[in-house]
């Protein structure tokens, strides 16, 4: 698949941002950008978020995730753990039926590959938004 790499995230980016993710849209607080890099065999996305942008928690069944950053900074956090900051280079594995969410932090763009595991039956369930006082208190350096 060829792509262009002129609409890169500003403050860096290996990938495309791609375009507004308006199909999530619904899932997410805050604007993020999508980019479809693999369909074939394994789902492989860039997946872009503004300053503030998280998604909500949510939950893949059967196959899981793996979260490759590439840009900015961000956070990762499991139900019931405290919240890992990321930064490119950084890699999650997230097993099957593990609540979570990620995103960009307060200041910065955040960039990162999201790559779905393959299983049959595989599913995403989309849950509650991440509120605004357990993000606020990541800012201030508390997780």
């Amino acid at each position: 698949m060829n792509q262009r790499h002129d609409d890169i995230t500003p403050g860096g980016g290996v990938f495309p941002r791609g375009e507004k993710n308006d199909a999530y849209a619904r899932y997410f607080t805050g604007t993020s950008y999508l980019n479809a890099l693999s369909t074939e065999g394994v789902g492989i996305a860039n997946v872009t978020f503004e300053p503030g942008c998280r998604n909500f928690w949510h939950i893949h069944h059967k196959g899981g995730q793996i979260l490759l950053v590439t840009a900015g900074r961000g956070w990762y956090q499991e139900w019931g753990q405290a919240a890992r900051e990321l930064h490119p280079g950084d890699v999650v594995n997230i097993p099957p039926e593990t609540k979570h969410w990620h995103g960009a932090a307060h200041n910065s763009w955040f960039a990162h590959l999201a790559v779905a595991v393959p299983a049959e039956g595989a599913a995403n369930e989309w849950l509650e938004p991440v509120s605004d006082q357990e993000y606020n208190r990541l800012k201030s350096g508390g997780a």
